[in-house]
């Protein structure tokens, strides 16, 4: 299939210094594709060497990016110190997952990385004591939960409802696994635990190995459905194998690490779009042999991808975009669940929509 030509952003992305070229239209759209995208940050670091060529205007909005990104790094070292404190006294030791995991790691994936909460993932066997040490710390539900939201988290997420903290207005997320328990992908979560590293500047703090790191950033944003920050997670995935891939042991270990925690086919989608639309380096035999858990209908799966990954605004997007999009949605709650309990869910989901509207009716 012949790829659509890219987004501006995405050509700049690739090419930053292309951007010294382009007439005040044309910044203008590329402001507002990278807003969308959640990666203005990501465009002013990239663009550094040339900020002061760049036109009076779009120079002042992405500096006001990195001085966001600055901003979120302080803030983000000092929650993370916040729950290590709050979880200390049962002897948990979070593991941090994605945005925070890079920026605490120091990984050149966490440069213009911006996100809006704090991951960590902990033992499901504590959660219970986890969840009551964080709400006694300040920490509450986001939102009242009735009773099948509630059973829906308990029972069949990766994770329980996410939490804001009272005084900070901080968010966080408390994961016991990487994938929804019900999902069609079991993940292999006591392997999950057994390969992390503890950040040598943050004692008691973890993050995955590099490869594990990798397998997490892939499943989550291609068993994902919501995939309007996709771009982003995109570049951090190029942003991991480029940095973890300068030590030949990691291409070695990725694809049987994939497949001892069962997310070969999440491997395979990553190495495909990455290299397919960001040129990332993959050694031919590791993309050989991430290829035996492809699946079938790829290029269903490319038409779908190729629209859907790119940012939410409409100079992006075709006649198919809107299609694509839903697609991806349905097919990441049929991952997600078993067929009646996907049939109960989304018809609940729909129900939900549709009562407001009637409600208004006179």
């Amino acid at each position: 299939m012949t790829m659509a030509a890219p987004p501006l952003l995405l050509r700049v992305l690739r090419d930053p210094g292309s951007a010294l070229g382009l007439r005040p239209l044309e910044w203008d759209l590329l402001l507002r594709q990278a807003r969308r995208g959640v990666l203005l940050a990501k465009l002013a670091v990239l663009l550094r060497p040339w900020l002061d060529s760049v036109p009076p205007g779009p120079r002042h909005h992405l500096h006001a990016a990195l001085l966001t990104a600055q901003r979120q790094s302080k803030l983000t070292h000092w929650e993370v110190s916040r729950i290590q404190a709050a979880l200390q006294p049962l002897g948990v030791e979070p593991i941090l997952l994605k945005g925070t995991a890079y920026l605490l790691a120091g990984l050149p994936a966490s440069q213009g990385r911006v996100f809006g909460d704090v991951d960590i993932l902990v033992p499901k066997a504590r959660i219970d004591d986890i969840e009551a040490a964080l709400l006694a710390n300040g920490w509450n539900f986001e939102q009242d939960l009735d009773a099948y939201d509630e059973r829906y988290y308990r029972e069949w997420m990766h994770e329980i409802p996410p939490l804001t903290h009272e005084g900070r207005g901080s968010s966080l997320d408390v994961h016991h696994t990487i994938l929804p328990p019900s999902a069609r992908i079991q993940v292999n979560t006591a392997a999950l635990f057994e390969d992390v590293r503890e950040l040598p500047n943050h004692p008691g703090i973890h993050v995955l190995a590099p490869a594990t790191m990798v397998l997490h950033s892939a499943a989550h944003l291609f068993h994902e459905g919501e995939l309007e920050k996709g771009l982003r997670d995109l570049f951090d995935l190029d942003a991991l194998l480029r940095d973890f891939g300068r030590d030949p042991a990691f291409w070695a270990a990725l694809v049987p690490r994939a497949r001892a925690l069962g997310l070969g086919r999440p491997l395979f989608h990553a190495l495909h779009y990455t290299t397919r639309w960001l040129q990332t380096p993959v050694p031919d035999d590791v993309m050989r042999a991430a290829a035996a858990d492809a699946p079938t209908g790829r290029a269903l799966l490319d038409a779908c991808y190729d629209r859907a990954l790119m940012p939410d605004h409409p100079s992006c997007d075709g006649a198919l975009t809107g299609s694509a999009r839903l697609a991806l949605y349905v097919r990441s709650h049929w991952l997600r669940m078993p067929f009646g309990l996907l049939v109960r869910h989304l018809a609940r989901k729909t129900w939900l929509r549709m009562r407001p509207a009637e409600e208004a009716q006179p």
